[in-house]
């Protein structure tokens, strides 16, 4: 077992790299930035560190970084993703004068990957699979478009489907009861590391409380250490938060999604 600041460590040598992007058809260098374009028209800025700028150079890099997407026709949407335990002076006001949107803080969660799978029975009734067809991705996706209280995003399911097609590694995987999808998430093994990641897991409302995330939590985890990972890195929402917790993961920083749409 790792204590916090070893798994902290680890997340920012090994995560915050192109590793962290392995579906990116396209990325550019500013500064420290990473300005990374994906399918769909979807634009997304991370970064190591901001590279010891003061609040002037924050704000130089936000608008360097909008210009650079606003140029592209077809980034219709971009987000800057900032973390908890970054030295950042005056990114939040830079990014809201620069018509980003701050979005709900998530946990960056991280634990030892056997954890999640350890103990957990599948909930009587309820089927797991990892699903690749079109139209189960598309179903899945809206399914979690729809547990999020999202509207449903077609270009979301279309990037899927062209990952899908890519095989880079990405798993799908929903859990159902009586034929109907009610949770879904994706598995995100990230190459040259230790890390598999655990995204956008969410159930329907009414299937909540009943062990189906975990479940399918630990179908996902399964799977990854088939592959040999060891360690595994969520961003959590309250609800998804508490769960991983129970199953050994802990909290080690925060992380903030900054939202621009053209």
């Amino acid at each position: 077992m790792m204590n916090p600041a070893e798994y902290l460590q680890a997340y920012d040598d090994q995560l915050r790299t192109d590793a962290e992007t392995p579906s990116a058809i396209g990325v550019t260098r500013l500064g420290p930035l990473r300005l990374v374009t994906f399918a769909g028209g979807r634009g997304f800025i991370t970064y190591r560190d901001l590279g010891g700028a003061d609040q002037a150079g924050i704000a130089q890099l936000v608008t360097g970084a909008l210009e650079y997407f606003r140029a592209d026709p077809g980034v219709s949407r971009v987000e800057w993703k900032s973390r908890g335990h970054d030295e950042a002076p005056g990114l939040h006001a830079a990014l809201l004068s620069n018509g980003f949107e701050a979005d709900e803080a998530e946990s960056i969660m991280i634990g030892p990957l056997a954890a999640l799978c350890a103990d957990v029975a599948t909930p009587d009734g309820v089927t797991l699979r990892r699903v690749t067809s079109e139209a189960d991705v598309r179903t899945m996706s809206a399914t979690v478009d729809e547990a999020f209280g999202d509207a449903v995003d077609t270009r979301m399911a279309d990037a899927l489907l062209e990952r899908v097609a890519l095989g880079d590694g990405m798993e799908l995987w929903v859990a159902e009861v009586a034929g109907r999808m009610v949770c879904g998430g994706r598995l995100e093994p990230v190459p040259g590391t230790d890390f598999v990641g655990i995204w956008g897991g969410a159930t329907l409302a009414d299937y909540r409380g009943r062990g189906i995330y975990r479940a399918l939590t630990a179908a996902r985890a399964r799977s990854a250490l088939a592959q040999g990972k060891t360690l595994v890195h969520s961003d959590s929402t309250e609800y998804s938060r508490p769960i991983l917790e129970r199953s050994g993961l802990i909290k080690v920083s925060t992380t903030t999604p900054y939202n621009w749409a053209r």
